[in-house]
């Protein structure tokens, strides 16, 4: 399968003009208006020298002016580059210097940070969004001169969420975005012009760049953008524009079911919620399911296009913790160090192999080898496959505790832990011990006054007495959260390493 967003662009603009493509917060822009935005700006990239093939970088928040840029790049054939608008000089220069932007479009509040970042040596052509894109709406603008692009050319780069080191960019070319939406749209019952994406995360991830701005212009929908993740705006939005689908880690939903009025709130239009990032708690489900949403696990990795497989919405009370058989096109396999199938509910490496499945990182050939062995994506994540072939997600094989030998899931442990009594987020990280080397922590944020033993009480009731968390650190405020909405546990690890030092041993 081959084919551009472009090309679903230009047919949707033929066959229906009016409809609404990108709704910001209440600022609509029709397909029409879209493309004839688009076309202006892609002749300003023609004029500054952006080429088929060249990187065009893009830094700021959530806005149209963003979309637009995303669209014009893939008009003229040049490689979307998503940057972190939250990163500091050192970290952003890094990712300009991996893929050498021909121009960066930039917030009006980034440039100076663009300005910093080239002032390390970095060479920087910064633009302003608001500057370039924003007086170009509503112009007059004539067609692009076509370019002959085929399947496999990049068309975007998504970097990674860097849990295990430096981010990577990994690359989606034309055919990758197709088969993505192509075998999405086979799965989910939502016509194509009826589609209507809620997205709250950003546009710089896939979620927002691929789920979010791709799919719809693909299915002829509208994504329905917010500025950032506000639960109760969110859950007007959701009740409002009668959204079909929306995605994002746990905390997002947990967070909106908190929205005073929310156990009113009747959804049944949402036939697409699915939850992935981490393990989605049983009260969870229960608290969605009046509205008439069944919450979804789903697993995935950008490297398999964000999303390899969901749970069907039949089976997700009666199997929470699974995720799924894969997809249409979409095999999933779990094996052992030796790439040989692991029996029933035996741990082991998860793989995936389907339409979305990318073709390499860019410019990091040993990543690459490493990652795509023997036709298959080796996704580094644990998991169980069952006798019907469900997939249940175990953990990341870089975060398994080795307590003694033993090894402990932090995932596990987290998803007891959210169920005690006052715990609003919890993640759980290793620290060290002196008689078995590694032994669980317990990073809490709470309600109210924290008690330790009350909480490792909890557990001794629910877990193996050595997949108890020891140490139970109270931690002022919400979790710090990459992009993604992942827990950044990186970020934790460092904070408390030396958690043996300043917190009490509760046994």
């Amino acid at each position: 399968m081959s084919g551009t967003v472009v090309d679903a662009l230009t047919w949707w603009v033929r066959t229906v003009p009016d409809h609404p493509a990108i709704d910001f917060d209440g600022d609509v822009v029709t397909y029409t208006e879209l493309d004839g935005w688009s076309e202006g700006l892609a002749a300003r990239l023609r004029d500054d020298g952006v080429a088929a093939g060249d990187r065009v970088g893009i830094v700021g928040a959530n806005s149209l002016e963003w979309c637009v840029a995303a669209v014009a790049a893939w008009k003229v054939g040049a490689v979307v580059c998503g940057f972190n608008q939250r990163f500091l000089a050192a970290e952003l220069g890094a990712l300009v210097a991996l893929c050498e932007p021909t121009i960066v479009l930039a917030d009006d509040s980034h440039l100076p940070l663009l300005e910093e970042v080239a002032a390390g040596g970095a060479v920087v052509a910064a633009h302003s969004l608001q500057g370039v894109v924003t007086p170009l709406r509503g112009g007059v603008h004539g067609p692009v001169p076509a370019h002959d692009e085929l399947p496999d050319d990049p068309t975007a780069i998504v970097f990674t969420s860097g849990t295990t080191g430096t981010p990577k960019g990994v690359v989606f070319t034309h055919r990758t975005i197709a088969g993505i939406m192509h075998e999405w749209s086979l799965g989910e019952p939502v016509a194509p012009n009826d589609l209507r994406v809620l997205l709250v995360l950003p546009m710089f991830t896939a979620a927002g760049a691929l789920w979010g701005l791709a799919r719809s212009l693909v299915q002829g929908g509208t994504m329905y953008l917010q500025p950032r993740f506000d639960p109760a705006r969110a859950l007007e939005v959701l009740q409002e524009a009668r959204i079909t689908t929306f995605t994002g880690p746990p905390i997002l939903f947990e967070q909106i079911s908190l929205v005073p009025g929310f156990e009113e709130a009747r959804l049944p239009h949402l036939t697409t919620a699915w939850v992935g990032g981490a393990r989605v708690p049983v009260p969870l489900l229960e608290k969605w399911r009046p509205c008439g949403v069944a919450l979804r696990q789903i697993y995935g990795q950008t490297e398999i296009g964000g999303t390899g497989t969901a749970m069907s919405a039949e089976g997700a009370l009666e199997h929470p913790d699974a995720c799924g058989w894969g997809g249409p096109f979409t095999r999933l396999r779990v094996v052992d160090a030796d790439d040989r199938d692991c029996a029933p509910g035996e741990v082991g490496e998860i793989l995936m192999r389907g339409p979305g499945m990318f073709p390499g990182y860019w410019r990091n050939e040993e990543a690459t080898k490493k990652a795509l062995r023997g036709g298959w994506l080796h996704t580094g994540d644990l998991g169980t496959v069952d006798e019907e072939g469900l997939l249940t997600y175990v953990d990341r094989m870089g975060e398994m505790i080795n307590s003694g030998g033993l090894k402990i899931s932090p995932a596990e442990l987290e998803t007891v832990l959210q169920q005690a009594p006052g715990v609003t987020e919890v993640a759980v990280i290793p620290v060290p011990d002196d008689k078995f080397g590694e032994t669980p922590a317990a990073v809490v944020h709470a309600e109210g006054e924290l008690d330790p033993a009350a909480l490792v009480a909890f557990c001794n009731d629910r877990l193996a007495d050595y997949k108890v968390p020891r140490y139970v650190i109270p931690h002022e405020g919400p979790l710090p959260r990459m992009a993604s909405g992942k827990i950044a546990k990186r970020d934790l690890r460092g904070v408390y390493a030396d958690a043996p030092q300043r917190f009490p041993k509760v046994r």
